[in-house]
């Protein structure tokens, strides 16, 4: 196994109101906050210091999440996605969404473990 294999790798809010979410963790944890358009609207990178900590996106980009509550999102590194996904099914966990590439980023999956709690799987990109 990889040292990354396990930790935390990404977390992210989804929200409904990004202005009001930047100007608040900008005061609280001291972030900034570089912008990455993407094809339905904007992403914002947090950055403490120098170094990226987190995401932050408005829930109207995700298709059928219009109405739900605001929540933060992580993503958790494994080594080998498509074991992780058998691993998850055979423990009962399920699959939400199958893997999907993104360029430069990695190979991700998000999950149900099997008590409902909602995770993304991602294998970086090397």
């Amino acid at each position: 196994m990889s040292q990354n294999h396990g930790k935390v790798w990404w977390t992210e809010l989804m929200t409904h109101d990004v202005p009001g979410a930047l100007k608040y963790y900008k005061a609280v944890c001291g972030w900034h906050f570089q912008p990455m358009p993407m094809g339905a609207g904007v992403y914002h990178v947090a950055h403490c210091g120098a170094q990226p900590v987190a995401g932050v996106m408005d829930m109207a980009m995700l298709p059928g999440m219009e109405t739900a509550p605001a929540d933060w999102f992580s993503y958790f590194a494994v080594d080998r996605l498509d074991k992780a996904l058998e691993d998850t099914r055979s423990r009962g966990g399920s699959v939400l969404r199958e893997p999907f590439d993104v360029p430069g980023i990695g190979r991700i999956a998000i999950v149900l473990d099997p008590t409902g709690a909602a995770m993304g799987l991602i294998t970086p990109a090397r």
